[in-house]
């Protein structure tokens, strides 16, 4: 078994500009991570656009994006963008700063790992990400859980690249070492610009501190909808306050911190206080996020004695 893509750094280049938006990718990660769908006739409704399903849900982890935008261009009338929605993999990741069992992990290859096993649902992740990416199944009982591109670890753990690449026909998904997604999506870039596409960028390289989800924005950013500075949310900073272990839920129990703090800031779909969180758990999840709180004052009154009697 090889572990080259456990021990070092490693990034997906996506790139617009060979895109021919097939979903292949999206159908790719439905199956190798036995995502369900629903079942029924004409269940989704057509929208006017291709784009299906119009945003990220439960079962649901990556989404290719449609965009149409007029220009005064004889040539090119019409800029039909296509773009990915998908977990970032951020190095300053706040949503595995801010989760309080450590169920989200940043692991030394850049990307963010899950483990299921010890989410408790609380949502925080959701709020924390400047790109509003988690998502959750089976919210308001007993079974939620977070979902979210996990760039299909246990492929990377036995030598495989993730499976959205692995199927992508026209070469538009990359995947290796950062270093080198990066020098490769600089040189696309400049061979757009000498096409006429000025406006066509990289985005990722710096970005909340550095993305493992590269882009090659055909049309630029903003066409692709994608932030120009996202930063990472109050919660982080607050979560601080205490062992990021447990920080949350202290701060979740404190009234006055709790009906006040906002969940991001900018770019957001969604706005989401923690009370407002609050009310979508189920009994089990308070239990288990009140023991947290219990276990880090205890902790914490302990290290004070200690750090007393010195």
């Amino acid at each position: 078994m090889t572990t080259k893509y456990i021990n070092q750094e490693v990034a997906m280049l996506f790139d617009s500009s060979k895109c021919t938006a097939c979903k292949g990718c999206q159908i790719a990660c439905k199956q190798w991570n036995v995502l369900f769908s629903p079942l029924g006739l004409n269940e989704n409704k057509f929208t006017g656009s291709y784009q299906a399903p119009m945003d990220l849900n439960g079962s649901n982890r990556l989404i290719m994006t449609f965009k149409e935008k007029r220009t005064e261009s004889k040539v090119r009338p019409v800029e039909w963008a296509f773009g990915r929605r998908s977990c970032f993999h951020c190095t300053e990741a706040g949503c595995a700063m801010v989760c309080p069992t450590g169920a989200l992990k940043i692991q030394p290859n850049g990307v963010v790992s899950v483990n299921k096993d010890i989410c408790i649902g609380c949502q925080y992740c959701q709020m924390a990400c400047p790109f509003d990416v988690p998502r959750y199944y089976g919210v308001g009982d007993d079974t939620a859980k977070i979902d979210k591109c996990t760039m299909c670890w246990d492929r990377l753990e036995n030598g495989m690249k993730p499976a959205c690449v692995s199927t992508c026909q026209p070469g538009a998904l990359h995947f290796g070492p950062r270093d080198e997604m990066i020098k490769l999506g600089k040189e696309r870039v400049e061979f757009m610009k000498s096409r006429g596409y000025d406006k066509a960028e990289l985005y990722g390289e710096k970005e909340m501190g550095g993305l493992h989800i590269l882009q090659v924005c055909k049309f630029g950013r903003e066409a692709a909808d994608l932030p120009a500075d996202p930063k990472l949310s109050p919660m982080v900073s607050m979560s601080q306050l205490s062992k990021p272990a447990a920080g949350l839920a202290a701060i979740a129990t404190a009234g006055g911190l709790a009906v006040s703090l906002i969940a991001a800031i900018g770019y957001r779909r969604k706005k989401l206080s923690v009370e407002e969180a609050r009310k979508t758990w189920t009994a089990r999840q308070r239990t288990e996020g009140d023991k947290l709180v219990v276990d880090e004052l205890d902790k914490m009154k302990k290290d004070q004695a200690d750090q007393g009697s010195k």
